[in-house]
């Protein structure tokens, strides 16, 4: 949406504060997200702000009191929001809402987050009927895109520069169903065209779609230009409660598809999803979750309180007592930070990382292993570079290492010309309303650039904004 209103010469600015508009992208998976969109809507209004609503908490419920001033995009309707902000800065409230249409796009003008990254979203919709999502409200039923369509996308985006390629979805493993096709058919297609020193990285899937392709998943995952990585959710551990929640798998199910990839792929990182004090989770079903935890010390765990979604059948259950639902989740995280994937044994070893983000802490870029671990080196070593480095250090959630082959420091001119390439390219502002989104620490603004840096960063950016609005007094100027 960034790039379409770019394109359409609207100024996307660096402050919310100095923004006529405010187009907000939310998500409804969990209610922490839809609170904090509605706080962002408040709080637009109170500083006199319109506001674009996009994303799944306006489409599942357009009607909510507190977005009926607002105008609204729906979820296959991003490449009209240039038509919403138009309306809204005019002080109408516009709704394009409707799903009977096809989606949008894959060549839309884009501004990424990362100009690194690639984000392709596959499909939209899922196969599943879960008693606790409201999500599907929003997205309805799976509509894949086609394989012709995303191999097109994928390539002109690693003309375009990208190093990573992650795929996305509500549930990657369904693709291809609604279109006489299956998963491994894409991730084949994919594979041919990622170019070396990039690599693709898969998203999540639901264990019964992959059941009958772990072979080629394993294959897929093996391929020396994709990331071993998996994030496969099973929500709970107990066959009753997944029963419940109409996931439509066992748990046996989950461990065999877990067993089988780990079994053939060295080193691979799974991810995976918990649902503590769902409302007819019994202490004893808790302990059974806890007891999957300590089977496979997974690396990457998203520990989810449940909360209830407004028209969602689990809604309409009696909950878990709060505090014994508060204890649940607080029982499981306290065990996850209690473990590691990294210990002192790594210390020494080589790893082939691939360079596409900036730390948190402003200080060091991020690169990730063959396996997806998150893996910390200097600035030197060059973002979207692939670089062998050896681990100095670990922790619970990184590695510290350093280059192997012996790398000069980046001059300062190098490091503007970096850093003023990387603000025109990515997105300006964003206010994000989930907050376990992806990359959302690429969001961050480090106050501890050089000055230089800063300067010609804010001339990059004035530059091609004056040539925007150039090129739309042009066309006013011809038409008249």
């Amino acid at each position: 949406m960034s790039g379409i209103l770019a394109h359409a010469g609207y100024s996307v600015v660096r402050e919310a504060e100095a923004a006529d508009v405010w187009v907000l992208n939310s998500c409804t998976v969990k209610t922490p997200s839809e609170d904090q969109a509605f706080n962002l809507v408040r709080m637009a209004k109170e500083k006199g702000k319109r506001v674009v609503m996009a994303g799944c908490v306006s489409q599942a419920d357009p009607s909510a009191e507190w977005l009926q001033d607002v105008s609204i995009v729906g979820v296959k309707q991003i490449d009209q929001v240039e038509e919403a902000v138009k309306g809204s800065l005019e002080g109408k409230s516009v709704r394009i809402l409707t799903r009977n249409r096809p989606h949008a796009p894959l060549d839309l003008p884009k501004i990424r987050k990362n100009p690194l990254v690639e984000v392709l979203a596959i499909s939209t919709g899922c196969l599943n009927q879960c008693t606790y999502c409201k999500t599907k409200a929003a997205r309805g039923d799976l509509k894949s895109i086609s394989l012709e369509d995303l191999v097109a996308r994928a390539k002109k985006a690693f003309e375009e520069g990208v190093k990573e390629l992650w795929l996305t979805s509500e549930d990657l493993g369904a693709w291809g169903r609604d279109i006489g096709l299956v998963i491994p058919d894409l991730l084949h297609a994919l594979v041919e065209v990622i170019p070396e020193g990039c690599r693709m990285r898969l998203g999540m899937t639901n264990p019964p779609y992959i059941m009958d392709h772990l072979h080629e998943i394993a294959e897929i995952l093996l391929h020396p230009r994709v990331y071993r990585f998996l994030h496969i959710p099973i929500q709970s551990a107990s066959d009753e409660v997944l029963r419940h929640m109409k996931r439509e798998y066992t748990v046996v199910d989950f461990c065999k598809a877990v067993d089988y990839l780990l079994e053939r792929v060295p080193d691979l990182y799974i991810a995976t999803d918990f649902i503590c004090a769902y409302p007819t989770e019994s202490k004893k079903d808790f302990e059974e979750s806890m007891a999957l935890v300590r089977r496979y010390h997974f690396p990457s765990l998203f520990i989810n309180q449940y909360y209830p979604r407004s028209g969602t059948p689990a809604a309409a259950l009696p909950r878990v007592d709060a505090k014994e639902a508060k204890a649940r989740t607080a029982e499981m995280s306290a065990y996850f930070r209690g473990y590691s994937r990294f210990d002192d044994t790594r210390v020494g070893k080589e790893e082939t990382v691939l360079i596409c983000e900036e730390a948190a802490d402003g200080v060091h870029l991020v690169g990730h292993s063959s396996s997806y671990e998150q893996i910390l080196v200097p600035r030197r070593c060059g973002m979207g570079m692939e670089r062998r480095v050896r681990i100095t250090s670990v922790g619970k959630f990184h590695m510290m290492a350093e280059p192997v082959e012996d790398i000069p420091e980046i001059k300062e001119e190098e490091e503007s010309t970096m850093e003023s390439t990387k603000m025109a390219q990515s997105r300006l502002e964003v206010i994000p309303t989930n907050g376990v989104e992806e990359g959302l620490a690429d969001d961050v603004i480090v106050d501890n650039r050089s000055i230089s840096a800063r300067q010609l960063a804010l001339i990059t950016v004035i530059v091609l904004v004056l040539a925007v609005v150039l090129k739309k007094l042009m066309q006013v100027l011809m038409r008249d």
